[in-house]
């Protein structure tokens, strides 16, 4: 015989199947239009001007068609000059370039310094590396560098996607706005006829 449930039990059962009732899902947020993308976007680059001198710490993976290297990554920028410091773990290689636009050195290669006119021929060169730097500059900041041709962006209003110079960089994860700095890209991966570069931002600060 199967017992009875008293009152008490009864609304004790009805508690009880209250809590296992799914809760019905919370409604998703408006997309964002492309006029407000847009407009979030030229915030963004407003805000990013405002601090000409960063720094940015992070991870990077390289792969040009069946070789590929991984290691840390250390960027600072201030202004139109750069330093850009590299180092491979596993072959406890490192390298540091150092220029602006128009002029770039390389150290860390057997042999002495290397120099050139352009910081990405100069890296690919010496290392077999191929990472857009001058260009980076911009994408790793979430922004399109000078002339890029097409722009897409996310439901959130955030930029999803940048083709430029050859190169299609894709904005997978951000890090939220904090005091002083907007939302910032956490992960992106850069990619043209079989070369990828894949990064994650560990962090970022403003130069004083």
């Amino acid at each position: 015989m199967i017992p009875r449930l008293q009152p008490a039990g009864l609304a004790l059962a009805a508690i009880l199947l209250a809590g296992c009732t799914t809760a019905p899902p919370r409604p998703l947020p408006p997309a964002v239009d492309a006029g407000q993308a847009q407009a979030m976007q030229e915030q963004r680059r407003q805000q990013l001007e405002a601090i000409p001198q960063w720094a940015m710490q992070g991870r990077i993976a390289v792969n040009v068609a069946d070789k590929g290297g991984s290691g840390r990554l250390e960027w600072q920028q201030q202004g139109m000059a750069y330093r850009v410091s590299l180092s491979a773990p596993v072959t406890r290689q490192s390298w540091q370039l150092s220029g602006e636009p128009g002029g770039a050195t390389l150290e860390g290669l057997e042999g002495g310094p290397r120099s050139g006119p352009d910081a990405g021929v100069l890296l690919r060169e010496a290392t077999g590396w191929q990472i857009p730097l001058e260009s980076m500059a911009w994408w790793v900041r979430g922004l399109p560098s000078p002339g890029a041709g097409e722009l897409v962006f996310g439901a959130d209003g955030r930029l999803q996607r940048v083709v430029a110079e050859g190169w299609t960089v894709e904005y997978q994860e951000w890090l939220p706005a904090t005091a002083g700095w907007p939302a910032m890209p956490r992960r992106l991966q850069a990619s043209r006829e079989g070369a990828r570069v894949r990064l994650v931002v560990d962090g970022w600060d403003a130069v004083p």
